[in-house]
């Protein structure tokens, strides 16, 4: 689809670059001339990834990085400008989710996947945003939310309510920073089955039928259609998409708003067996 020079040289930084999405994402911007620098909580993670991704020439840069942690987001930033020179790409991509009753939640709960998601994102965009006002230099950031960012959805209220503060951090920045070079751009994906997402959010056959049955294409998206569609929109022949946000879904979102809506069918009795499952696949 792409010539292999499209993103040649680009220096990319992945947040939650070690696995799933973000992985899927680096595989693609590495066949594509980039360089790459990936961030996550787990080292070991980070290590297996770069060595069986950074072959055949291609660079992978790696720094272990709690983005709840500002300063360690400024450590990370700092590290990889110290490895490459500079930074080009910023795809905030790190996340956190699970689905249950609202009124079960607890402070903790809902602290885990807002500190993930809004603060993380925020704090990765103001350290790579303010070095690149500083140094006079323009960039991309491409910022990963979901197809309920827009529409809210039952069930997965924390992580509704943090990419819906995602999705107006990308339409905000991209009118105040433009006159800095600044692009900003959003995906937001559908259903995507990843080993961690799909263990928390869809744990038994019966929850990934009823969810795929949403999808009018009656299938789920595979990670390369994804990472296509974030190639390009990073590349300079996207250059004059600012501020926009793209549905790769199948149709699910025009098809009924909120994902797990339909969870309300789902008896308090099942509801205690997923949230045990959903331990079990957390740990």
């Amino acid at each position: 689809m792409f010539d292999e020079s499209l993103l040649k040289d680009k220096v990319i930084l992945i947040t939650g670059g070690g696995t799933g999405l973000g992985r899927a994402m680096g595989e693609k911007f590495l066949t594509l001339g980039a360089k790459l620098a990936i961030t996550s909580r787990r080292e070991e993670v980070l290590v297996k990834a770069a060595a069986e991704m950074g072959h055949d020439g291609k660079e992978v840069f790696y720094h272990s990085c709690d983005v709840r942690d500002a300063q360690q987001v400024a450590d990370m930033v700092a590290a990889v400008e110290d490895h490459y020179g500079r930074i080009d790409v910023l795809i905030n991509n790190a996340a956190g989710n699970f689905a249950s009753p609202t009124e079960n939640l607890s402070p903790r709960a809902v602290d885990a996947v807002l500190n993930i998601v809004l603060h993380g994102t925020f704090y990765t965009t103001l350290e790579v945003g303010k070095r690149w006002i500083e140094q006079g230099r323009g960039g991309t950031m491409l910022n990963i939310v979901t197809s309920y960012a827009s529409t809210g959805s039952g069930f997965v209220v924390p992580s509704a309510a943090a990419k819906a503060g995602v999705l107006a951090l990308t339409r905000s920045l991209a009118v105040e920073w433009a006159r800095y070079g600044i692009r900003q751009v959003a995906i937001a994906p559908g259903l995507f089955p990843t080993d961690g997402a799909w263990s928390r959010l869809a744990p038994t056959p019966e929850l990934s039928e009823k969810l795929l049955n949403r999808v009018p294409l009656g299938r789920v998206g595979e990670k390369d259609e994804l990472a296509n569609l974030a190639a390009y929109l990073i590349s300079d022949f996207a250059a004059y998409i600012n501020g926009e946000v793209i549905t790769i879904d199948g149709g699910e979102w025009l098809q009924g708003a909120g994902q797990f809506n339909d969870l309300l069918e789902v008896t308090d009795e099942q509801w205690v067996t997923l949230a045990e499952m959903t331990r079990k696949g957390k740990s």
